[in-house]
């Protein structure tokens, strides 16, 4: 293939799942493009892929440029989202993006070429760059004269090889704060148990950051014992996540002391932690599975959360059990300053390797001195366990009194 032309018009898309980095990221690019290339054209695919195999895109005029920093205290993502796997030609043409017969693949990239489009960002988590790489690699093979460059989100920060994914820190914080609300409901009734049901597949990040960053917040608070408001009434008596073998019988007998002594219990669980059970029983009962486009289980039907409360809520003696779910009041979040921070040298980056069409995807690799660079897109994948062995999290269990368990966390991808 002839040397690549520079660089006269980029796309933007963002896919997957929100996270509260996805309008910041945009701001960004389009920030720095502004900043040093201002004459390079920018346009945004609505929708995700979406909006790609179907030509949706919105110019970023003037006026978009002028306000992009508006973006940063915004979440979610104002050109959209949507799950669609281009590799998956059955979804595609079921959904009506492309038409029976055709490659999902070559439709995007004819209408990349077709758009004049020289550099395609895409900013998504292990699901949104997988199907990255897929589309940048069928441009390389069928010589299409186009980039991909890639920013990593997703709360859960299980993408190998990269040390932090956008979005991560302000989901922990956000989860933190909603469940400093939802925890005074152990008032509401006798022998309560609450459970926070944290987003996170097959990582227990999260469900552990959120879990820290709660309780560092409880020790900002003034307390007073004497009348029943105590932080060991408010404090995580638990934390289930992916990553740990988890000794349900043995648990309960510790929580029911604390049950005992406190009148309620509060569980942290990721909501992948258990699903492997909750499916067998499902299917056991002759129960359909309902699975997405990319073969990933809808944990919304699963309900991990409920089935925690089922299995404790009779050997604690609990007269009431709450289960309440963080992640869309977390994910939809505007990104906090210390994400901003992140998603800002991500973004220059981005389009520093853009200008001279070095493809990847932008983080720092842990492979390589966890170095912020463009990461190859074959390295890229899904499914990072948490190491429960880390210091602060082991230090987290400790002081809650839970023993940390087996780690069950499959090695290296």
């Amino acid at each position: 293939m002839s040397e690549a032309k520079p660089v006269q018009k980029v796309a933007i898309l963002t896919a997957g799942g929100l996270a509260p980095c996805l309008s910041s990221a945009i701001g960004g690019l389009i920030e720095r493009y502004t900043e040093l290339y201002p004459d390079i054209e920018i346009i945004c695919y609505r929708g995700g892929y979406k909006g790609l195999l179907q030509g949706d895109s919105i110019p970023v005029t003037k006026e978009i440029r002028a306000t992009a920093a508006t973006l940063h205290k915004h979440g979610g993502s104002p050109i959209g989202n949507s799950r669609v796997k281009l590799t998956n030609v059955k979804d595609c043409v079921k959904r009506g993006l492309v038409k029976e017969g055709e490659d999902p693949l070559k439709v995007a990239a004819d209408r990349l070429s077709k758009d004049g489009v020289d550099v395609l960002h895409t900013i998504g988590g292990d699901d949104t760059n997988t199907t990255a790489a897929d589309l940048a690699a069928y441009l390389a093979e069928n010589d299409y004269d186009l980039t991909v460059v890639g920013l990593p989100k997703t709360i859960d920060n299980d993408v190998f090889p990269i040390a932090q994914s956008l979005g991560a820190w302000t989901a922990a914080e956000e989860g933190a704060k909603y469940f400093e609300n939802v925890v005074a409901e152990h008032n509401a009734n006798p022998r309560m148990l609450i459970i926070h049901e944290v987003m996170g597949r097959n990582c227990g990040w999260l469900t552990a950051a959120t879990a820290d960053a709660y309780r560092s917040r409880l020790d900002s608070l003034d307390w007073a014992d004497a009348i029943g408001l105590t932080p060991a009434r408010k404090d995580v008596h638990a934390i289930f996540i992916p990553e740990m073998e988890i000794d349900i019988k043995a648990e309960a007998q510790r929580l029911k002391a604390v049950m005992d002594e406190h009148d309620n219990v509060n569980i942290f669980i990721s909501e992948g932690a258990g699903v492997e059970n909750i499916i067998k029983e499902m299917e056991a009962a002759g129960e359909e599975v309902p699975r997405d486009a990319f073969g990933h289980v809808k944990l919304d039907a699963v309900n991990p959360g409920k089935w925690f409360g089922e299995q404790f809520a009779e050997m604690l003696g609990a007269e009431k059990v709450l289960v309440q779910k963080s992640g869309y009041f977390s994910r939809a979040a505007p990104a906090n300053i210390d994400d901003i921070r992140l998603i800002k040298s991500c973004t220059d980056l981005a389009v520093d390797c853009a200008v001279v069409r070095e493809s990847g995807v932008i983080g720092h690799d842990e492979d390589d001195r966890n170095i912020l660079r463009a990461i190859e897109f074959p390295r890229i994948a899904g499914g990072k366990p948490f190491n429960i062995d880390t210091p602060w999290f082991e230090e987290l269990l400790e002081s809650i009194g839970q023993p940390k368990g087996a780690n069950i966390a499959k090695a290296g991808h």
